[in-house]
Parts: C-alpha cells; structure tokens; sequence
C-alpha cells in the first residue's frame, strides 16, 4: 500500500508576530482598513509568508506508559513496526520528548515571525498521552500541504560520541521517489543552518553528518521534503548540558533550523 499523499487539513492558520505587533501598533488617527492594509504588506514581504512548515517533536512523555499503544505495529512503509517509541534520556533523566518539544516551540516561534505557517504534530508535553503514531506523523505534512517537515529528535549512543545527524530517506520506489530529491536539499540546509549555529557533527552515524533510511515511517510516509535531526547524543555529558539549557535550546537548536529551513523555503 502506498502512502495517501493528501488528506483534510488539521489545523488552524497561525497569525504571524510581526503582523499582530505592527496591528497593534499603528499610529493614532490610523483606521482600521489602512492599519489592516499595512499589516498585510508586511506580511506578503516577510521571507517565509506563504511558506507552510510542518514541525514533529520526537516522541512523547507519555509513551512510556501506555505500552500498549505504542508497541501496536503501524505499516511504516511497506512493512510494520511499532507505533512509537520511549525515546531516550540525559544521564540525569532528561527525556528527549521533552528536549524536542521544547526546540519545536522555539522553532515555531522564530518561522511565524518570519511569515511562515507552522503546524506541530504535537502540542504538549505530557505523561498522560502518547504517539502520535510514525505512520500518522509521517503523512501529517501531505495533510496540511507543507512545504516542509522537519522531525526533531535526539540520540542515545555511547558517551564517547557526539554531535548532529540529518537523516534523509532513502531512494524507494513508490514510497520516495517523488520526495527524494528536495529531501535530500533540505538534509543539505538544515545542516548548513546547525553548524552556522556553532554545532558540530556527529562523529560517529552518517558520513559528515548525515544519513539516509528507508525504515522510518515518518520519512517514508511523507509526501513533502522531509527530513529527521538527531540534534546530539543525550549521554555525553557535553551534548547533554547543552540540551538541558533552556538559551541553548532557542539560541543553537532551534536558531540553527530555523536557519536551515529559511535557507530551504527561499531557494529560487
């Protein structure tokens, strides 16, 4: 079975800050047709209005206590795996659902004041629920007619490695043909907007920090350009301070994506 490239929209438009301050702000003796005509000039001369952006956070707290739920196999392109995953943690218990969501909520901040229209695949951080699935969150982007997804993760390896990856999908007929190429642009960006914001590579998966998968279903679900960052490894200790720093997780992160995106959704 192939993935369904386009189903009902999921969400509501998101009013760009930028517009909502200049509203507010008008001058005295403005009306409200030329306050709303000035609002909408800026908004059409912002660098991503127009763009739509889909964000995933990795995960969710919940997972790890409906087991149930998340163990249930889900058709991940062609062939089943479960539905979800705990994720992993810091050494001291920092979960990576909590790491991702809080990244997402700063990237949608920095894309909506850039003119973008940003929709998550989750909203909220909580022990009481779980997925949403890899099957749903993969087709979630078709849904919305994104111009990109981008799905925010972090890694669990051995202490000693560190660093980002950007995990591309693999080339697979039926499933990623149509996406591939502009994934593999936006792998490229992506990158290029991290290391502009000081993070290194990994120096373990993926050659120069990069990767390509076909066993992912949100990768091979999508029917936008598509790609999954591991954003560092949560048990080396330095990776892992940086993670749990709240500046760093807007300042390098998510300042680093939103660079990457910006780079992707203004390419001529």
């Amino acid at each position: 079975m192939r993935r369904n490239s386009r189903t009902a929209s999921l969400a509501a438009t998101t009013i760009g800050l930028a517009c909502a301050l200049l509203l507010s702000a008008a001058p005295a003796g403005t009306n409200r047709a030329e306050a709303e005509t000035t609002v909408e000039t800026a908004a059409t001369s912002l660098p991503l209005a127009g763009k739509v952006v889909l964000i995933d956070p990795g995960h969710q707290l919940g997972n790890k206590v409906h087991p149930t739920q998340i163990n249930r196999l889900v058709n991940a392109g062609g062939f089943y795996k479960p539905c979800n995953t705990t994720g992993t943690a810091t050494v001291s218990g920092y979960p990576e659902s909590a790491f991702a969501m809080s990244v997402a909520n700063n990237l949608k901040r920095r894309l909506t004041a850039l003119g973008a229209r940003v929709y998550m695949t989750r909203t909220v951080e909580s022990l009481s629920l779980w997925g949403p699935c890899v099957d749903v969150r993969g087709r979630w982007g078709g849904a919305v007619h994104a111009d990109a997804t981008i799905s925010i993760h972090a890694d669990g390896a051995a202490s000693s490695l560190h660093g980002f990856f950007v995990i591309y999908p693999a080339l697979r007929r039926g499933w990623t043909d149509d996406i591939y190429g502009a994934s593999v642009l936006l792998a490229r960006d992506v990158h290029t907007g991290l290391r502009l914001s000081g993070l290194p590579n990994a120096n373990y998966y993926g050659g120069g920090g990069f990767d390509s998968r076909g066993d992912l279903g949100t990768l091979n679900w999508s029917s936008v350009p598509v790609v999954m960052v591991e954003m560092g490894n949560m048990k080396n200790a330095t990776d892992a301070t940086m993670m749990k720093t709240a500046t760093r997780r807007d300042q390098t992160y998510s300042a680093g994506l939103a660079k990457g995106l910006t780079l992707f959704l203004t390419r001529p």
